[in-house]
């Protein structure tokens, strides 16, 4: 009898995971298939595309003009982090800038839109589950951010290589790979940041703006901000020694590393530039001396690991907000 409990139990558990993956599934297809076919998301990712692509033939050409025979080291990096005079911006400062966008695109009207549109409660009302519903949203936003991202880094990489003709080595094309993972995890930090706005406001205007305002105030204004706190609590002049100083630098470091537009700068710099050996404050008595070289790509990672964690949780806080405020809400007909 006990036995037989037991597998009723079991049985029952299994049938109530297959539901809910199945009900998952069903919301994820359903997702990727409206962000896919809709207006809005393809004039932001034309936009993207033409000035990456721009950013890409500026790089080559700079290379082309400037790259001597003895300096070809990396050059396939250099197509992603090399700007011109005609466009003062490289690969790697486009997806930084216009990478958020994407992410809340996605998501600003995710649950509130679906409230305006009174479809909330007839979705909820079929065999899906509500946690179902606001993890396939992520998972869908997850899934496009990765398309993108994947396909617009190779397609410049291809193209950089027929306009170069320098094949990547193997570290360069793991650093390519994990550069183009870090902008999916920071995208995505932006998506559920949108979620999150779409289920705090009712309004999608509201939650637009509201996410658009916190990222400025991440990408622009927490640097300054910073920058007065550190001199507040360190204040730096003419008499102020070596060790003010760098506590200085490391407090405004510390601040600025709240926001994740700054922990993805520091991370893909420090992974697509080789030649960076350290993101903090260095005195010149450790910098005199040194032997000139670069980091390989697993010394390149364990330099930016603190970075990438920080950006993992930072974005998992987010989605596990919105996901607690989600199934706390009352969702009426």
């Amino acid at each position: 009898m006990e036995r037989a409990a037991k597998w009723q139990n079991t049985k029952a558990d299994l049938t109530r995971i297959f539901e809910a993956n199945k009900g998952l599934a069903t919301v994820v297809r359903k997702e990727v298939g409206d962000h896919l076919s809709g207006k809005r998301f393809a004039i932001l990712a034309l936009l993207v595309l033409v000035t990456c692509l721009g950013s890409l033939y500026v790089a080559a050409s700079t290379i082309r003009t400037n790259v001597g025979q003895d300096e070809l080291e990396f050059v396939f990096l250099r197509l992603f982090t090399t700007s011109g005079s005609s466009m003062p911006f490289s690969f790697l400062s486009f997806i930084s800038f216009l990478g958020p966008l994407v992410g809340l695109t996605l998501g600003f009207d995710a649950i509130n839109g679906e409230r305006d549109r009174r479809t909330l409660s007839r979705v909820l009302s079929q065999p899906i589950f509500r946690d179902a519903l606001i993890n396939g949203k992520f998972l869908a936003g997850v899934i496009v951010i990765s398309i993108v991202v994947f396909g617009l880094g190779f397609l410049v990489a291809g193209l950089g290589l027929i306009m170069t003709g320098v094949p990547p080595t193997l570290g360069e094309l793991a650093r390519l790979i994990t550069y183009l993972v870090l902008s999916v995890i920071y995208i995505s930090f932006w998506l559920a940041l949108a979620i999150l706005c779409s289920l705090l406001f009712r309004q999608t205007s509201t939650s637009a703006l509201a996410g658009i305002a916190i990222w400025l105030f991440m990408a622009f204004f927490l640097t300054l901000l910073a920058g007065m706190a550190a001199d507040g609590i360190y204040p730096v002049n003419d008499n102020s020694d070596s060790q003010q100083i760098i506590a200085n630098a490391k407090t405004e470091q510390m601040i600025s590393r709240i926001s994740p537009a700054y922990l993805y700068s520091e991370a893909v710099t420090s992974i697509m530039n080789p030649a960076v050996r350290s993101m903090g404050p260095v005195l010149l008595e450790q910098a005199y001396g040194a032997i000139k070289g670069t980091l390989t790509f697993s010394q390149s990672l364990l330099l930016i690991w603190p970075q990438v964690v920080c950006l993992i949780a930072e974005m998992l806080i987010c989605f596990a907000i919105a996901y607690i405020s989600f199934m706390r809400q009352e969702i009426r007909a």
